[in-house]
């Protein structure tokens, strides 16, 4: 892949190759193993026969759910160049006893296959970073405090450290997520900023940490210094309550602030459309689906996204764009659609 020419480029992203669309901009998509992706990720005739099926419920509707074995890690890096993984997000990596949970094993799957250059985002475990953890009675969610929260320790010792031991250079970067929080529920936004500070203070930072909080309230200045300070990441969301995020652009003051020159934004899904709406409406994820992919908000988020891109080559900072699913309907053709835009932005600048 010597050819650099814009043409060139334009014609691997047809082909859904995404690994050499522009120097500052790193394609990958928010997990990996779906079968709806067949034919444009991943070979038929290597996979269509190793498809494994499941139930999911979502609002009264039951899915089934198509997913590929971890080896297709092998060809899905052949097309992007980042991979977000999420399951990480449910169950740290070892049990409190110290011994392996499933995701360990899993993840060393994913060690095994993905090859030496691959790149990998993980989230980190809810348990670590939630102010509150769903629980499920009699069919009806409750929200509990998380006795665990900001327990660096055991972050450190139950994910970080097997997570690196696993990953080693490989691991790109982790990702912590926090819950909507209404106004009177969380902390102020300068008490928020000291409570996570004492945890971000104690934990390694031999890996770079990347925050999203999806209170919108807590997304203010003293939050946007301290990330800078600490060297953290502001993570790009497009999420069903946060703001656009040419206005998280402007709240951040306009600057990237993670210590290792990268830069996160997750694609996840349309604006004020509750998660399993989105789900229902991009199932079964095996192409664009115009009900969420033509509308003023995704040209929107495409917008954003490419702006983003040419702000990380002006600050010399790389951008990991992380496609989802359900914010399009196929997370290869988003990918597709931000990879055209950057192209044509970048032969309209180049005059």
């Amino acid at each position: 892949m010597d050819d650099f020419s814009i043409a060139a480029r334009r014609e691997r992203v047809a082909g859904h190759d995404f690994r050499e669309v522009h120097p500052n901009v790193r394609f990958g998509t928010a997990s990996d193993r779906y079968a709806g992706w067949l034919g444009q990720i991943y070979p038929e005739d290597e996979y269509a026969a190793k498809v494994k099926t499941r139930r999911r419920k979502l609002k009264g509707q039951t899915f089934e759910e198509r997913t590929l074995p971890v080896e297709s890690v092998v060809d899905y890096f052949d097309h992007f160049g980042v991979l977000e993984l999420d399951f990480t997000f449910y169950r740290p990596l070892r049990e409190a006893d110290g011994e392996p949970s499933n995701n360990f094993f899993v993840l060393q799957q994913y060690a095994e296959y993905a090859p030496d250059d691959a790149a990998f985002l993980l989230k980190a475990p809810q348990m670590f970073f939630a102010r509150t953890l769903r629980r499920n009675t009699g069919g009806k969610p409750r929200y509990d405090d998380n006795a665990h929260f900001l327990n660096a320790a055991a972050y450190t010792q139950l994910f970080h450290e097997p997570a690196l031991n696993l990953l080693g250079d490989r691991l790109a970067g982790i990702l912590f997520e926090q819950e909507y929080q209404r106004v009177s529920e969380s902390p102020d936004p300068q008490q928020n900023v000291a409570e996570l500070d004492g945890f971000f203070k104690e934990i390694p930072t031999d890996v770079q940490a990347h925050l999203e909080l999806r209170s919108p309230h807590l997304l203010a200045p003293p939050y946007f210094a301290w990330l800078e300070d600490r060297g953290l990441g502001f993570v790009f969301s497009h999420w069903t309550w946060l703001p656009p995020i040419r206005k998280q652009w402007s709240l951040s003051g306009e600057r990237f602030t993670a210590a290792d020159g990268s830069v996160v934004s997750r694609l996840l899904t349309p604006l004020n459309t509750p998660y399993a709406d989105a789900y229902a409406a991009a199932y079964p994820f095996d192409q664009a689906v115009p009900e969420l992919s033509e509308t003023e908000q995704a040209r929107g988020m495409v917008l954003d996204a490419t702006a983003l891109a040419f702000q990380a080559e002006r600050q010399d900072f790389l951008l990991n764009v992380i496609a989802n699913n359900r914010a399009w309907g196929n997370a290869p053709a988003l990918a597709q659609a931000i990879a055209y835009r950057v192209l044509d932005e970048e032969e309209k600048r180049a005059g």
